[in-house]
């Protein structure tokens, strides 16, 4: 069988109409599928742009979010070297305000030290002057008990009299 549409003249045969049907067919619907298509990966190209524009504006913004952060970071770094330039500061006049009491404290202590050495030193002193006094005056009234001659005490009061300072300084 022999395909006889190829044959003659093509009009004459229903393939060949068939094949314009389809052609025309082709022609008028496939303006519409095209347009359909063309819209339809024009829409696409247009959802990639706007995609792609707003990853733009979201790396702008995370670029500027960044910058912002190292700049915080930065300042917060030169805060903490303040602060702790600061506290040293403070420790050191703390501590020498510190050293500075306690030698203040240890010289009040010593002036009140002194103070109670020389305060015992007279008390001593007039105990020692009470005790000889008592002693002189126990030996006077012995002597004056003993009967001794008037000429003979008068000497041995001068004798203890000015054995008195010696008898002190010792």
């Amino acid at each position: 069988m022999e395909y006889q549409a190829f044959h003659a003249i093509p009009w004459e045969h229903g393939s060949f109409w068939v094949l314009v049907a389809i052609v025309i067919f082709l022609v008028l619907a496939g303006r519409k599928i095209l347009k359909v298509l063309l819209d339809m990966l024009d829409g696409r190209a247009e959802a990639i742009r706007a995609a792609l524009e707003e990853a733009e504006r979201l790396k702008t913004e995370a670029a500027a979010l960044l910058e912002e952060a190292q700049a915080a970071q930065a300042q917060a770094v030169e805060d903490a070297k303040q602060i702790l330039n600061s506290a040293a500061q403070e420790a050191a006049y703390m501590a020498a305000g510190l050293a500075a009491e306690a030698e203040a404290t240890a010289k009040r202590r010593e002036q009140m030290a002194m103070e109670r050495i020389a305060a015992a030193e007279k008390s001593a002193v007039q105990e020692v002057r009470a005790v000889a006094i008592d002693i002189a005056t126990a030996a006077v009234a012995k002597l004056l008990q003993d009967g001794m001659a008037t000429g003979a005490d008068a000497a041995m009061i001068d004798v203890a009299i000015a054995g008195v300072p010696a008898a002190l300084r010792q």
